[in-house]
């Protein structure tokens, strides 16, 4: 996993394309859901950040658990991050300020490498996930409000496609698929861990 950082600044970019949140994105991947049902999806643009923790020699994925009363995936595994507000100057600005607010994790830790595709949700949301370089010690200050937990992940467990179940629930009256990763006694699924999955695909030699 050492060479993680130098792979993604080869493979991915910090340029996003102009048509990234038009309902028809060729690139949008999602919750088990059709093409069809990607162009028939209002996207509610959204940004998070998928950072890797530079601990050497054995690198590690931040992840959050959302806070119970919240109204949106409350409960669940997340990336840091958020809808895209109107004054955020960038998709990019809006993953560093939500990350900020949610567990305090400063800009200066923080070094972007580059964007994963659009992940299209069956709530609805359309997430631009920002790979990112995160430089220990964090000194992070999680949010209560918005966080119940944070925990980081070996990069060697989240990218190990083996430790990944296929589950299935029903939503909105459809049942769908999805992967799933069970680490320190927490669930992760759903797009979180579609993008873990995308992100290792793309990341891994």
């Amino acid at each position: 996993m050492s060479g993680v950082f130098a792979r993604a600044a080869a493979r991915l970019s910090l340029t996003l394309p102009e048509d990234v949140f038009a309902r028809s994105h060729a690139s949008t991947r999602g919750d088990t859901l059709a093409t069809e049902e990607h162009a028939a999806l209002a996207a509610r643009p959204a940004a998070v950040l998928a950072g890797l923790v530079d601990h050497p020699g054995a690198p590690t994925l931040l992840l959050t658990r959302r806070a119970g009363h919240l109204r949106d995936h409350s409960g669940q595994v997340a990336f840091p991050g958020g809808k895209i507000d109107a004054d955020d100057a960038s998709p990019l600005a809006t993953a560093l300020r939500e990350a900020e607010e949610e567990i305090g994790l400063a800009p200066r830790h923080v070094e972007p490498i580059g964007w994963l595709d659009a992940w299209q949700t069956g709530t609805g949301y359309r997430i631009l996930p920002l790979v990112a370089r995160l430089a220990p010690p964090l000194q992070l200050q999680p949010n209560a409000a918005e966080v119940a937990r944070v925990f980081e992940v070996p990069l060697a467990v989240a990218f190990d496609a083996s430790r990944f179940t296929r589950q299935t629930r029903i939503f909105k009256g459809r049942e769908r698929t999805f992967d799933a990763l069970i680490w320190d006694n927490e669930l992760i699924w759903g797009a979180t861990a579609g993008i873990i999955r995308h992100m290792a695909a793309r990341l891994e030699a």
